[in-house]
């Protein structure tokens, strides 16, 4: 009687571990496929950053120049009136 019940303590045991092992196995499965998925994420953060960055500068680009056109668009306005020109 006592050998079946540390027989059955020992098959106990032995279905809990392999359990223990299959949810290990399990989490470094989902471990992995996370950290794989972040570093997809964070590597299209970086390509987005990048792209805003690019954007950004073209915006200041065009800004800077629009600035000098009205400058330019000023003075010929100015000269023209000069000259007699009555705009709008």
């Amino acid at each position: 009687m006592e050998k079946q019940f540390v027989d059955l303590l020992t098959e106990e045991l032995k279905l809990q571990e392999a359990v223990a092992e299959e949810h290990l196995r399990h989490m470094n499965i989902t471990f992995g496929e996370a950290k794989r998925v972040a570093s997809q994420y964070q590597k299209e953060a970086e390509r987005c950053n990048a792209a805003t960055e690019t954007c950004e500068e073209a915006r200041e680009r065009a800004e800077a120049l629009l600035i000098k056109e009205r400058k330019v668009t000023s003075l010929w306005e100015r000269r023209a009136q000069q000259m007699g020109w009555e705009g709008e």
